[in-house]
């Protein structure tokens, strides 16, 4: 495994931090899922689909851009 040094604004540290505490994850896998997360919707931007929020009825109800 590679260890890799990140530097972000507190901002972002304390919403990384509230995640790992409220989901009981680690930082690193965070931010693995949320990097992983990124690739998905990348490659689907390139295959010209969309990424949204869906509700449980099935309705989008947030299309998610500037990725």
């Amino acid at each position: 495994m590679v260890r890799l040094n990140v530097t972000m604004s507190e901002e972002l540290y304390k919403t990384l931090d509230a995640i790992s505490e409220q989901d009981q994850q680690t930082k690193s896998e965070i931010l693995r899922k949320a990097l992983y997360l990124f690739e998905v919707a990348r490659e689907g931007k390139n295959e010209g689909k969309r990424l949204t929020l869906v509700d449980e009825d099935g309705k989008e109800t947030t299309e998610i851009v500037g990725l």
